[in-house]
């Protein structure tokens, strides 16, 4: 599965880029062909979110959803230590600025490190809660599930939105743009195919979306290797009978 394999990966991709974090641009690198051509794989991601016959829906949807949610956590933390709270005053992606709205429903702004924390840890607390994300066998997920899991997928969201838009230059020095990509077009066509997050919330990288969640292209074919000349047949050879 990719999403295992991205994680073994940005595991291993510890080293840190030289430098502060430059303030976050108009200009999109992350938009330019020479970024968005990096994937980790090469095969159409819809083939990996499509539900499996034999499997329910909701133990798909905790499955990919628990996931998923560990492997943004792992790609955030790559970056961690640029995303302060002097560099990133606001959690922010594009012109948009997310606040916090705690269990009373207060809306707070904050850090953008401070709102991925906030975020991380609910994250944290509801797909390990066997009452929500159920593990044994026989046990029955709760009628609040499915949103719930939208609610864990629109704060992802907000987290790999902010990835591009603020952090695109330390993951490009860290050379994990192609495991950013990936990562992101998996999620994004997982919750297109099932409803997951609201279009408008995702709209603001809908450019971004549009391209990524195209299959990449196959790789040229290798020219195959000329054949060998072909041995004389047997009827061309001279034969000597012996007597």
């Amino acid at each position: 599965m990719v999403l295992q394999a991205v994680g073994k990966v940005l595991r291993k991709s510890k080293a840190k880029p030289n430098g502060k974090k430059p303030p976050a641009e108009e200009k999109k690198q992350y938009l330019e062909l020479e970024y968005t051509k990096i994937r980790v794989v090469d095969f159409d991601l819809k083939e990996l979110v499509v539900l499996p016959r034999e499997i329910d829906l909701n133990e798909w949807l905790a499955s990919n959803t628990t996931t998923f949610f560990n492997l943004i956590n792992l790609q955030y933390s790559t970056i961690s230590e640029f995303c302060t709270g002097e560099t990133c005053q606001a959690m922010t992606a594009c012109n948009t600025i997310y606040y916090w709205y705690d269990e009373r429903g207060k809306k707070t702004k904050c850090t953008a490190p401070q709102y991925v924390d906030f975020v991380m840890s609910l994250c944290q607390k509801l797909v390990t809660d066997e009452e929500i994300f159920p593990t044994k066998y026989g046990k029955e997920f709760p009628n609040s599930f499915e949103s719930l899991v939208k609610k864990i997928c629109r704060y992802l969201f907000h987290v790999l939105a902010h990835l591009y838009w603020a952090h695109f230059k330390e993951t490009v020095a860290l050379d994990l743009q192609g495991h950013l990509n990936t990562l992101y077009a998996h999620f994004i066509i997982f919750v297109r195919e099932f409803n997951l997050v609201d279009p408008k919330e995702t709209c603001i990288m809908d450019d971004l979306s549009e391209i990524l969640c195209v299959p990449a292209p196959p790789p040229a074919p290798t020219p195959a290797p000329s054949a060998p000349d072909s041995a004389p047949s047997p009827s061309s050879q001279n034969h000597v009978t012996e007597r």
